[in-house]
C-alpha cells in the first residue's frame, strides 16, 4: 500500500524518508505549499549524508511530491485533489509540526492540532481506510518532574512547561477522540529529544540541542562584560542555570528512532490507539549537558534550585527563553516497555555521551576545548517542516 509521510524535509522526517524507503518502492511527499525546494532538500540531505550516486539519481522516480496547507481544511488542495490523494493512501505518516518551545498557543494550536485535524480527515475520506502513524513526544507528559511517565498516560493534569507541550497533548486527545468516532486504528510514536553526532551542515536541518546552544551563544556575544567578581575562580563568566545537579535527560539518537519507529510501523495495529516511548535506555545527566554547555561557550555552569535575584547580563538575556532550562529540572524516567518487549535487546541505543553530543554541534566532529565557533548553529528552530 502506499505510504504519504508530512514533515519529510525535517530532522526526523529526513530519517524517517530513508527507512520508509527500505520499505516502500516510492512515497508521497506532502510538503509545505509554497516552499517548492522539497526535492532539492531532500536530495542534499540524502548526498552530504553519503548515499551512492545511483541512489540519489533514482529519488524524483521514487518521490511524489505533493504541495499541501496543513493549516487549512482539505490541506489547502481542491476537493478533487484531496480525494485523489486520499484514495491513493494505504498508509500516512504525520510528522509535520512546530518544534518552538517559545511560541504561542494559537499559533502551535493551528499547526499541531489543527495541522493534525486535517491529516485525520485526509485519512478518513480513504477509500482504503490508510492506517495513520502520528509522531507525539514523550513531552505531553508535561509539568511531572518525577517518577515514571507511562505510554497510555495522557493527563494534563501536572500543567505543561510550554505551549508545544500543550499544543502536542492536544493532538493526541484529538486522535483519540478520532479513532473512537472512526473505529479505526492510530500508532502514537512518542520520541524523546532527538540528537545526533552528524556535525552541523549549512543544508541539514538542526536539532534541539542545536538552538539551545545558539541561544546560550547568541546571548554570551551580547552580553556586557561583567563586573570584577562576577566570574567563576578559573575566570569564565559565571552562569547560573536552574536544574537538579542530579536530574537526567532522555537523549534519543534519530537514526535509531526512524528505525524504531518504523519498525513498530510493521506490526499489526490493535484497531485503536497504540502509544509507543521511543527513548533511549539510558537517560543523560544534567552535569553532562551542563559540562557541553560550559564547553560550547566557555562559561562556569553553576546549577542553582532557584533563579537569582540578581541576574547578571546573561543570565537576564538567557532567561528570555524559558524553554532553554525547564527540562534541567526533570528526574522522571519514561516508560518503554513495549518496545523493549518487542524488539528485546536491539530497543537499546548506541552511548550518548558528551563527545556524541559535542560530534553533533562542532563542525568536522568533537574537538577538545574552546568555545564554539561563531555562526555555526541556527538561530531559531524549524518552525514548520
Amino acid at each position: 500500500m502506499h505510504v504519504a509521510l508530512t514533515g519529510a524535509t525535517g530532522f526526523l522526517g529526513l530519517r524517517l524518508l530513508r527507512r520508509l524507503l527500505g520499505t516502500h518502492r516510492s512515497v508521497t511527499v506532502l510538503a509545505h505549499a509554497g516552499a517548492g525546494d522539497a526535492l532539492r532538500r531532500i536530495t542534499r540531505f540524502f548526498e552530504v549524508t553519503g548515499a551512492p550516486e545511483a541512489y540519489v539519481a533514482e529519488l524524483p522516480n521514487r518521490l511524489r511530491v505533493v504541495e499541501t496547507e496543513l493549516e487549512r481544511p482539505g490541506l489547502g488542495l481542491s476537493s478533487r485533489a484531496f480525494q485523489e490523494l486520499a484514495d491513493s493512501l494505504g498508509t500516512i505518516w504525520h510528522s509535520a509540526g512546530s518544534i518552538n518551545l517559545e511560541g504561542d498557543l494559537p499559533a502551535l494550536r493551528r499547526t499541531n492540532v489543527e495541522g493534525t485535524r486535517h491529516v485525520l480527515e485526509l485519512a478518513a475520506a480513504g477509500r482504503a481506510r490508510p492506517v495513520v502513524h502520528h509522531v507525539s513526544t514523550a513531552f505531553v507528559a508535561g509539568c511531572r518532574r518525577e517518577g515514571v511517565a507511562y505510554e497510555d498516560e495522557l493527563d494534563d493534569a501536572y500543567g505543561f512547561e510550554n505551549a508545544y507541550e500543550r499544543s502536542k497533548y492536544e493532538a493526541e486527545m484529538l486522535i483519540h477522540a478520532w479513532s473512537r468516532e472512526h473505529r479505526r486504528p492510530v500508532v502514537v510514536l512518542r520520541p524523546s529529544i532527538l540528537v545526533t553526532d552528524l556535525p552541523p551542515h549549512p543544508e541539514l536541518p538542526s536539532h534541539p540541542l542545536q538552538v539551545i546552544g545558539r541561544i546560550v551563544h547568541d546571548a554570551r556575544r551580547t552580553a556586557r562584560p561583567e563586573s570584577p567578581g562576577a566570574g567563576s575562580p578559573d575566570g569564565r563568566p559565571r552562569f547560573r542555570l536552574v536544574g537538579q545537579p542530579n536530574g537526567r535527560l532522555n537523549l534519543m539518537p534519530v537514526e535509531h528512532a526512524a528505525d524504531v519507529m518504523v519498525r513498530l510501523a510493521g506490526r499489526t495495529p490493535s484497531g485503536g490507539v497504540d502509544t509507543y516511548h521511543v527513548v533511549h535506555d539510558r537517560d543523560v545527566p544534567v552535569p553532562t549537558i551542563t559540562t557541553l554547555l560550559e564547553q560550547l561557550v566557555d562559561v562556569s555552569v553553576e546549577l542553582v534550585a532557584t533563579a537569582p535575584d540578581d541576574p547578571s547580563a546573561l543570565e537576564a538575556l538567557v532567561d528570555f527563553y524559558p524553554g532553554l532550562t525547564a527540562y534541567l529540572t526533570h528526574l522522571r524516567r519514561f516508560d518503554d516497555t513495549r518496545v523493549r518487549a518487542l524488539f528485546g535487546s536491539s530497543a537499546a541505543s548506541e552511548r550518548v555521551d558528551l563527545e556524541y553530543l559535542r560530534s553533533g554541534l562542532v563542525p568536522g566532529g568533537p574537538v577538545s576545548g574552546g568555545p564554539l565557533p561563531t555562526g555555526v548553529i541556527p538561530s531559531a528552530a524549524v518552525r514548520y517542516a
